[in-house]
């Protein structure tokens, strides 16, 4: 069903979420920022409980997909949907997609002057209109369940980068999504602090949660990932499971990718 002018899609209710089929479908999308075409005609379906990597050179049109799935930018032509509902038509509450796809950056965006704790109950008690008493209990048993329980109170300039990376991971949780978008989130992160951060996606995906990442660590991506699209150029060139694409590609592009990223020791 797609959305109609000043209605918004009937989204499943929180808790809801069909246990099963496509909960992100993208079909022919474009997006440019002026003269710079980002995104040429992207096809791609995600089912519920998939993790997708996205993987492909700096400014291959990873993060501006993300964006688009998010609805942080408008789309030029082509459809996104959420669960078989369009969210890209005109009169769709872009707020209420958002309680349903989280999404996490490479800057972890946490508001200095707010405590952990603050930052994390914030958006559902504005958004969600959840008491003060009731976010902060989620609030806590999410900081407990990432090792995060005794930084409730500190700042974010009191924090290592992983654990201000593990705050926002927990924020967007916070607001209880179906699905996760990741963006590049270890890349502002000292090399040891990228396995702690990486540590939760994986409790993420072992739990269920519907993602899609975009990352450059391609052991993660191979481990973790049911299937792996290579972009380049703004368009997805292969999508494979990690075990065919990352063994046999089948397109030039993909080798040739894949031949850098072994020779800098990445892979």
């Amino acid at each position: 069903m797609t959305g109609g002018q000043g209605r918004t899609p009937e989204l499943p209710g929180q808790g809801a979420v069909p246990a099963a089929g496509q909960a992100i479908g993208i079909d022919g999308l474009y997006k440019s920022f002026g003269a710079n075409k980002v995104l040429r005609g992207v096809d791609l379906s995600v089912a519920t409980h998939e993790v997708i990597c996205l993987i492909g050179a700096s400014g291959s049109g990873k993060s501006t997909l993300l964006r688009c799935v998010n609805l942080l930018e408008p789309i030029d032509a082509g459809r996104i949907s959420l669960w078989g509902r369009e969210i890209t038509g005109p009169g769709v509450d872009q707020n209420l997609v958002r309680r349903y796809v989280g999404i996490v950056f490479q800057a972890f965006n946490l508001f200095p002057h707010m405590t952990v704790l603050q930052n994390v109950t914030l958006a559902p008690r504005k958004a969600l209109g959840t008491p003060r008493a009731r976010a902060e209990e989620e609030a806590r048993a999410l900081l407990s369940r990432f090792g995060l329980d005794d930084k409730e109170a500190e700042f974010p300039d009191r924090l290592s980068g992983g654990q201000q990376q593990r705050v926002a991971i927990v924020r967007a949780l916070a607001m209880r999504p179906q699905i996760m978008l990741l963006d590049e989130v270890t890349s502002a992160l000292d090399p040891e602090l990228v396995a702690e951060v990486l540590d939760v996606i994986r409790e993420l995906a072992a739990a269920g949660m519907t993602m899609v990442i975009a990352t450059h660590e391609m052991g993660f991506a191979r481990d973790i990932a049911h299937r792996v699209c290579f972009l380049e150029e703004g368009r997805i060139i292969e999508d494979a499971p990690p075990a065919e694409l990352f063994t046999e590609p089948k397109d030039e592009r993909t080798k040739r990718f894949l031949r850098r990223i072994i020779a800098a020791g990445r892979l």
